[in-house]
């Protein structure tokens, strides 16, 4: 099977890579050429936009950091749409809104073709060991045509339902991520402003009903403070954003999420869009005086 992949960054990147290494052939593009080049290096061929893309594979995948470039992939000059064929399977493996997910899907149904949102999660590590979970919303026959590839880049992947149900999964984990982030850095920023060594304080967490995944995650790159963008903040206040639209479309309240959202801004507004996401203790720190290390 002929696949074509869009977007080659932090996450993209080790997905493609995966594919080849599943056999299947690759059309790459991406707006940064030395990226498409060492794909070339690799014995993928590429396409100058992502209607050639189109055009030239079987499937189609995007992997994007933002709404707006998902919207110029698909909808843009040279876009996906405007060359999609009839049956082709676009798949979007972008963390996007609901209402963006729901519109590619318009568009390409209205060029019979369809569409999956099929966001992933499992960080750079998990792209890069093939683990990643691949929540996917849309047609079922869709689904089974572009399952084998899917597959190739994730160890869990799941229909979770029609168009739009693959999107809500992933922004109700990425809910559930930004609370757990931010309660994680309010715990330790409390245990260590009331005089508790934190690095006791972490071992003790670790074993107790108050672990979770994101204490385990963040807490020893803040004792070390290191925040290299592994997952930068820039993409968690997208997320939370987006999960924020999803709800007040829905009417459904998050009061937990509004809290986190109050601290991503906050760490925005500080610069720090290009720090890691376990910085979302930053403001916190400062309101309360002290600096979680150890």
């Amino acid at each position: 099977m002929r696949v074509g992949f869009i977007g080659l960054g932090r996450m993209g990147n080790p997905m493609a890579r995966n594919l080849m290494k599943a056999g299947f052939e690759l059309v790459v593009n991406d707006i940064v050429e030395r990226v498409v080049k060492e794909f070339e290096g690799l014995g993928a061929a590429s396409a100058a936009s992502p209607a050639d893309v189109a055009r030239e594979s079987e499937i189609v995948l995007t992997c994007l950091p933002t709404v707006r470039s998902v919207e110029e992939v698909y909808l843009g000059r040279n876009g996906l749409i405007q060359a999609v064929r009839e049956g082709q399977v676009l798949a979007d493996h972008s963390t996007v809104d609901i209402g963006t997910s729901r519109r590619m899907a318009r568009e390409a149904a209205a060029r019979g073709a369809p569409f999956l949102d099929a966001p992933i999660s499992g960080g750079p590590e998990g792209a890069e060991a093939a683990t990643l979970t691949v929540m996917v919303g849309g047609d079922p026959a869709a689904y089974e045509k572009a399952r084998p590839a899917f597959e190739a880049m994730g160890g869990n992947v799941r229909l979770m339902g029609p168009t739009g149900s693959g999107t809500v999964t992933k922004l109700v984990n990425q809910l559930l991520t930004a609370v757990h982030i931010a309660s994680a850095g309010e715990a330790l920023v409390l245990g260590t402003k009331a005089g508790v060594n934190p690095r006791k304080l972490l071992d003790v967490l670790m074993v107790s009903y108050g672990h979770s995944r994101q204490l385990e995650r963040c807490a020893p790159m803040i004792l070390a403070r290191d925040f290299a963008p592994r997952g930068p903040n820039h993409i968690i206040n997208k997320d939370i954003n987006c999960a924020l639209d999803l709800a007040r479309t829905v009417k459904s309240p998050t009061p937990l999420l509004e809290v986190a959202s109050r601290l991503s801004n906050a760490v925005m507004g500080m610069g720090l869009q290009d720090w890691d996401m376990a910085s979302l203790l930053v403001p916190l720190e400062r309101e309360a005086g002290v600096e979680v290390r150890g």
